[in-house]
């Protein structure tokens, strides 16, 4: 039996095992926390490429942009990752009290956390794809929720749906430990290739686009 390196069916597979090692690669560079906004701006550079006529190499990609965005990386996730996290506490707090003031207070500390969460997200990809100043970085990030609210809600809902999936079927994980990072980075990154050219690929370019242009 004889297999052909350039069939459809051997690339699929390439690919596949390339997707898979790269998930286990961000795991990794995940493990010490701190360095969690580095290594998913770097999962989301070679997604972004990727996604951008599959062109790139995945695993050289990820450990090149690993490095490159290292500290902007770092930086922006303790930025907007620690207020995140100290909100969301927040919310589980305040909720668990049962009180109607604490279902307030919490209930705005859920839209907030929300919020962060997107804008931290939306930051590691303009770190991924901009060599912009930290500041003007983390500006940027903290409107493209106000001016880009569909398109950026979708980035914050594949990963709710993730943990939603893990928390109905604790099997999943073993999928997520395989290529759920990967493979749902790459699905951000359509969605990001949609922000970036409603904005002409300026992410300064912040004023509303009406979601029902087509653009």
């Amino acid at each position: 039996m004889r297999v052909d390196p350039d069939s459809r069916s051997a690339q699929g597979l390439t690919t596949f095992l390339q997707f898979v090692a790269l998930n286990v690669l961000y795991i990794v560079a995940c493990v010490p926390v701190v360095t969690a906004g580095a290594a998913t701006a770097a999962l989301y550079e070679v997604a972004l490429r990727y996604a951008d006529e599959e062109r790139g190499y995945l695993i050289r990609g990820f450990l090149v942009g690993l490095r490159r965005n290292l500290w902007r990386g770092t930086a922006v996730g303790l930025l907007l990752g620690v207020p995140a996290a100290m909100t969301g506490f927040a919310a589980t707090f305040w909720l668990a009290t049962g009180s109607a003031l604490g279902t307030g207070i919490g209930t705005v500390a859920v839209l907030l956390t929300a919020y962060l969460a997107t804008a931290l997200l939306c930051a590691l990809a303009l770190v991924a794809r901009f060599a912009d100043p930290l500041g003007r970085t983390v500006r940027n990030a903290l409107l493209l929720p106000l001016a880009e609210p569909l398109r950026t809600l979708a980035l914050l809902l594949r990963p709710v749906a993730t943990v939603s999936l893990l928390y109905v079927y604790p099997p999943a994980a073993a999928l997520v430990l395989t290529i759920g990072f990967s493979v749902g980075a790459y699905v951000d990154a359509l969605v990001l290739h949609s922000i970036f050219r409603r904005r002409g690929d300026d992410p300064t370019a912040l004023d509303p686009v009406s979601p029902f242009s087509g653009e």
